[in-house]
């Protein structure tokens, strides 16, 4: 009898979607193809759903997540978490309330990372940076990279307490004097390079390739 794949489900906001890569679908869609072209390694699901934030996809992960292990009593061995970044604009103005508020923020992750925990494997992505001479997006949404930085650093102190890897993204793109060009027009998304950076440090990440080997 043939031994069933692994299954990643990835879930999250438009990045996992892949809006802003024309060329390549997106960093899940370039890491589902490289990954499919070995028999034996994990099945990608994408599912990201634009606009999503905390709250969404704490509705919505675990009936998604349960519903992928292919066979009925089977059930994905990992979850790779993208979403944050929908959370941390402020809305009307520079200085309105925010999307959802920081700490509101940090104890909707740690929930949702807890519930994921008690059921599966979890890794975690951090945010990107965004182009504040775009905004406001969507004529009322403030992004800045001062919200994206201040949320990735609470993203990461979740996953170190509950032990759980986490791939820090936005320091590491805002700091290379390239990412202005990895970003699209809409100021928010990654255009088709900012995709292919986030797909290359994913495949070079080795805990995700020690759990796809494993």
């Amino acid at each position: 009898m043939p031994v069933l794949p692994k299954q990643l489900v990835v879930i999250g906001d438009s990045s996992v979607y892949g809006w802003g890569d024309t060329v390549g679908g997106g960093w899940c869609e370039r890491l589902r193809k490289d990954w499919s072209k070995f028999h034996d390694f994990p099945i990608i699901y994408p599912l990201g759903v634009r606009g999503d934030g905390i709250e969404k996809v704490s509705l919505r992960w675990e009936k998604e997540w349960s519903s992928r292990g292919e066979t009925r009593r089977n059930k994905p061995k990992a979850i790779l978490l993208n979403v944050g970044l929908n959370d941390t604009p402020t809305i009307g103005q520079k200085n309105g309330r925010h999307q959802l508020e920081i700490n509101g923020f940090e104890y909707g992750l740690e929930r949702l990372i807890f519930e994921m925990k008690s059921q599966t494997q979890v890794f975690v992505i951090g945010l990107t940076p965004v182009d504040e001479n775009k905004m406001p997006f969507a004529g009322c949404l403030w992004y800045s990279n001062d919200f994206c930085h201040s949320y990735e650093r609470r993203m990461e102190e979740v996953c170190i307490n509950q032990n759980v890897p986490f791939l820090p993204t936005f320091r590491e793109m805002y700091s290379d004097n390239r990412s202005k060009n990895w970003i699209a027009e809409d100021g928010i998304h990654l255009n088709t390079h900012g995709h292919l950076w986030i797909y290359q440090r994913l495949k070079s990440w080795d805990i995700l390739n020690k759990w796809k080997e494993s």
